[in-house]
């Protein structure tokens, strides 16, 4: 029996993958590869909005589709078939392109929209298993997306030919997304919540501890009060400054040193023992990249400045990895 389940499994993967390879070799058929320029051209030239649709099985690849086109910057709606009939085609406008999923091609609810495209002179893009079908004479472009056969047993449930337009659609989208020239920047800014979005987008001063937060002390700070100071902050340094400018550090590290050292701790001050020359980044920088100067310094605090290089904040690794990066 279990022999049985993997053996299964294995088939309805082969016969996937069989009709995405179909796919991918029909882009050697010249009227299949002229057809997906002209559909790739048409939304990348269309001045208002793509409109997905189709219902069942096909619905849901639409609704997939439409979002991967948002994400990669090409704005996009999923309509539902047979719910725009009541009242959601008010959101159509001229100007826009439909992107129409339908496996037979004879899809009734989608057949009904037709009239309302046409009215509104929207170009039409059929994904469709049957290029002769009723849709498909009446479609501007036609994308082939049929396959030989779909991995259920009986050849019924949209399996194969789901996937078939899942892969035609995303073609689609990342062909779009090179057409324009998106840049990582651009799909962080849609997704800022993403770690991709929080390396890219994320700055310091968006994150780094400001105003009373600061452990600062000066150069003349006493051993009891740096420590105290140090401790307090919870950040394991603390900022010697003088007038606002920036002179230097003291860590937990530059303390335990202390101690190796044969010097009078009651008279030692915060400037006897603090780093002179820190690591210091401006407040505009790129959180990223402050964790990238953290783990080559092997750090885990740097000191922020503003533009007059006057002391603006601190960030602390540890506010790096809460936020995931």
């Amino acid at each position: 029996m279990k022999h049985n389940i993997v053996k299964n499994a294995r088939a309805a993967i082969s016969k996937e993958k069989k009709g995405i390879l179909a796919l991918e070799k029909r882009f050697s058929n010249h009227d299949f590869k002229e057809n997906f320029i002209f559909a790739v051209e048409s939304i990348y030239r269309c001045k208002g909005k793509v409109i997905v649709t189709g219902i069942g099985k096909s619905g849901i690849i639409a609704q997939k589709i439409a979002a991967t086109l948002n994400s990669t910057g090409t704005y996009s709606i999923y309509l539902h078939s047979a719910d725009t009939l009541h009242g959601d085609l008010g959101i159509i406008r001229e100007g826009d392109i439909a992107i129409l999923i339908s496996k037979s091609g004879d899809t009734q609810e989608i057949k009904k929209l037709v009239p309302a495209f046409k009215n509104l002179k929207i170009k039409i893009i059929l994904i469709t298993g049957n290029v002769n079908s009723a849709l498909a004479k009446i479609a501007d472009i036609i994308l082939d997306a049929s396959v030989e056969e779909e991995a259920c047993p009986f050849n019924l449930a949209p399996t194969t030919s789901t996937t078939a337009a899942l892969v035609l659609g995303d073609a689609v989208a990342i062909s779009l997304l090179q057409r324009k020239g998106f840049s990582k920047e651009n799909f962080a800014m849609y997704h800022p919540d993403g770690n991709l979005g929080k390396k890219l987008l994320l700055k310091i001063d968006d994150i780094m501890i400001k105003g009373d937060d600061i452990p600062v002390v000066k150069k003349n700070t006493k051993l009891k009060d740096l420590i105290y100071t140090i401790s307090s902050k919870r950040l394991g340094c603390a900022v010697v400054v003088d007038g606002g400018n920036i002179t230097g550090i003291v860590t937990d590290g530059d303390l335990r040193r202390l101690l190796e050292k044969n010097l009078d701790i009651k008279s030692v001050k915060a400037g006897d023992i603090m780093s002179a020359s820190p690591k210091i980044i401006r407040e505009s920088t790129l959180a990223k990249t402050a964790l990238e100067i953290m783990e080559k310094n092997k750090i885990t605090s740097l000191i922020v400045a503003n533009e007059k290089k006057k002391l603006a904040g601190i960030i602390h690794m540890h506010t790096l990895v809460e936020l995931g990066l």
